[in-house]
C-alpha cells in the first residue's frame, strides 16, 4: 500500500513519512494486524533458535515508536514498532531475528552477528536497506 493510499484511506495528512510519524490513527488501524504477523514470524524463527541456542521469548508488545524498529529486554521481552507492517517482508524478518538474537547476545558483538547470520546470511545488505527507509 502506498503512502498516498494511506492518507486517503484514513483521511489524515502526514507531515512526515509514515516511518517517522506517531499518528495514533495509523497505529490503531494497524497494530492488531502487525501483532499477528509478528507472533507468527517470532514463532517461526524460535523454531530455529529455540532448540539450537536455548532462546525463549518472554512477552511480545507492539508499540507506536518514532525511531526504533524493535527492542529487547534482559528478561527476553520483545517490543516491536507497528510500522513493521509497512516494510517489505525481508526487512521485517531481519528486525524480528535481530531482536530474538539479542535475547542470547545482549550486544552487537561477533557472537551476535553470527547468530543473525544463521537465518539472515545477507544481513549487511538488509541492514543498509533498512537504514535507507528512514
Amino acid at each position: 500500500m502506498k503512502l498516498f493510499d494511506l492518507r486517503s484511506m484514513f483521511r489524515i495528512r502526514l507531515k512526515r513519512s509514515v516511518y517517522r510519524t506517531r499518528s495514533r490513527r495509523l497505529y490503531e488501524a494497524h497494530k492488531e494486524n502487525v501483532r499477528s504477523v509478528i507472533h507468527d514470524r517470532v514463532n517461526h524463527f524460535i523454531g530455529h533458535y529455540g532448540p539450537r541456542h536455548g532462546i525463549a521469548v518472554g512477552r511480545i508488545a507492539v508499540r507506536n515508536q518514532k525511531s526504533r524498529w524493535g527492542s529487547c529486554s534482559k528478561k527476553g521481552n520483545l517490543n516491536f514498532n507497528y510500522k513493521l507492517t509497512f516494510l517489505p517482508p525481508e526487512l521485517r524478518d531481519y528486525v524480528i531475528v535481530h531482536e530474538i538474537c539479542h535475547i542470547k547476545e545482549f550486544n552487537h558483538g561477533r557472537g551476535f552477528w553470527d547468530l543473525v547470520k544463521e537465518t539472515v546470511p545477507d544481513y549487511k545488505e538488509v541492514r543498509k536497506k533498512l537504514k535507507e527507509v528512514r
